[in-house]
């Protein structure tokens, strides 16, 4: 799914996941997807909000999330549920097949992804590969 504005949720969930890398990638997926944050019943079955101090943060439940997948209790497209499982394996963890979660997804989603994995590493970009020899050090 595309979209030009992004979720009400975007700032609240990047607020509480502030600070873990993993975290933050994990959420700035599901963000980027668009797909499960614009879903009434995927934010009320899914995603805890909370107010403190002026400041709304949101959390997803990435197991509940993940259990009602695997229970075929949240219905989605074959595509939409790869993007979950990867979501929720680099946010928090919980295992993933890769060779059945890449396999299918289309070249923008693989972007999206490759994104999540550089920042859930530290890194927002990719750096051109270092041709020294590893041996001379």
């Amino acid at each position: 799914m595309t979209t030009d504005r992004p979720s009400p949720l975007a700032h609240p969930l990047r607020a509480c996941a502030r600070g873990v890398h993993p975290a933050e990638a994990g959420v700035e997926l599901l963000i980027e997807h668009g797909t499960f944050l614009r879903r009434d019943d995927f934010r009320a079955r899914f995603v805890d909000t909370t107010l403190t101090d002026d400041t709304q943060t949101a959390e997803i439940n990435w197991s509940k999330a993940i259990t009602a997948l695997n229970n075929q209790t949240l219905a989605c497209s074959g595509g939409e549920a790869r993007i979950l499982r990867l979501a929720a394996s680099i946010a928090v963890g919980i295992p993933v097949n890769l060779r059945d979660a890449l396999t299918g997804l289309d070249t923008t989603n693989i972007e999206r992804l490759t994104r999540a994995i550089l920042h859930a590493n530290g890194r927002r970009t990719l750096s051109a590969p270092s041709h020294e020899d590893p041996r001379s050090s």
